[in-house]
């Protein structure tokens, strides 16, 4: 939990926002990858990202401030910091800070969802907003490769012949999953516009073979059944309590015997307050979406056991999402 004890960390805190800007507003305008590998006066970086000239220097003299630029005679370049991490096509390259940028605007109407109970101006899961769906899917799959690999340590998959992977986005945990138990076979569940990304990065680790694709609302359509394991990751945060204990009801009802459903998300303790980023994430769906929340073990496990899942779980990670596994005997 944070601490704030004195005037100056809440000023501190206040100001924040700058930074933050600072660096999102870099990245959107791709400044550190025109910058790659070349030191170059403001001037010039202005012209490539079409900007004005001035406010590109009064730009670049910040983030030299934030250390990561560098200036010498004049001239600009990335520090290695952000050279690994935010030019565009290297392997690190952050790119869930696109997401991030785009959370900027439904954050910045978080006193009017406060005052009404839910997403002011939420952009979630939209058709019509493609390029917010591409940015925040690359931004899970950075984040879910590494958890997955994790998580794929943690189960014992040796027995899982068919999985399903419901809102997978990219895959990343079932392909994680696969790679972990080669006669794996895995089925990822998503909206229509989302499956094709799903498809491209399941061909891009050459298992396109061993996945399966079904399109649809996985409150309303259906899964099929014959699965040994069900994956819910950063899925339960999107729904309310009620429609949760519902979805959790018709995964086990897809199980075999003897299958698992296991959800992958912030756990919260009992009085909400902690973990710090499951509280600040609560919010998140706040404005982010209609209804969507963060929930405590006993609410998940309610769930679990309301469905007929036994043997009930949980499993603690070093990410913060961490996993409730029920079972259907």
């Amino acid at each position: 939990m944070k601490e704030i004890s004195t005037p100056e960390q809440i000023r501190e805190v206040a100001y924040t926002f700058r930074e933050s800007r600072v660096l999102l507003s870099a990245v959107e305008l791709k400044l550190f990858t025109v910058l790659d590998k070349h030191m170059m006066h403001s001037d010039e970086v202005a012209e490539k990202i079409n900007s004005d000239k001035r406010a590109t220097d009064r730009l670049m003299n910040a983030l030299c401030g934030m250390g990561l630029l560098k200036k010498v005679k004049d001239k600009f370049y990335n520090t290695d910091l952000a050279s690994k991490y935010l030019v565009e096509g290297k392997p690190d390259f952050m790119g869930g800070l696109h997401h991030t940028n785009n959370l900027w605007n439904t954050w910045s109407y978080l006193t009017e969802s406060v005052r009404q109970g839910s997403a002011f101006k939420g952009e979630q899961n939209k058709e019509d907003k493609q390029g917010w769906v591409e940015a925040f899917i690359g931004a899970m799959h950075y984040r879910g490769v590494k958890q997955a690999r994790i998580i794929a340590t943690m189960l014992n998959l040796k027995d899982v012949k068919k999985m399903l992977d419901v809102g997978g986005g990219s895959a990343a945990f079932s392909i994680e999953f696969a790679k972990k138990n080669p006669s794996l076979q895995a089925t990822v569940f998503d909206l229509p516009h989302v499956i094709p990304l799903t498809k491209s990065y399941v061909e891009r680790e050459g298992l396109s073979s061993r996945f399966s694709f079904i399109e649809g609302n996985y409150l309303s359509d259906d899964f099929g059944k014959g699965y040994d394991l069900i994956l819910l990751s950063a899925i339960i945060h999107i729904n309310n309590y009620d429609q949760n204990k519902k979805l959790i009801h018709k995964c086990a009802n897809a199980l075999n015997n003897n299958g698992r459903v296991i959800i992958s998300d912030f756990i919260m303790n009992e009085d909400r307050i902690a973990p710090y980023h499951g509280a600040m994430f609560s919010l998140n769906m706040l404005v982010g979406t209609q209804c969507g929340d963060t929930y405590t073990e006993a609410e998940m496990t309610e769930w679990m056991t309301s469905a007929g899942l036994s043997n009930v779980e949980r499993k603690n990670t070093s990410f913060g999402s961490d996993l409730i596994i029920g079972t259907k005997q």
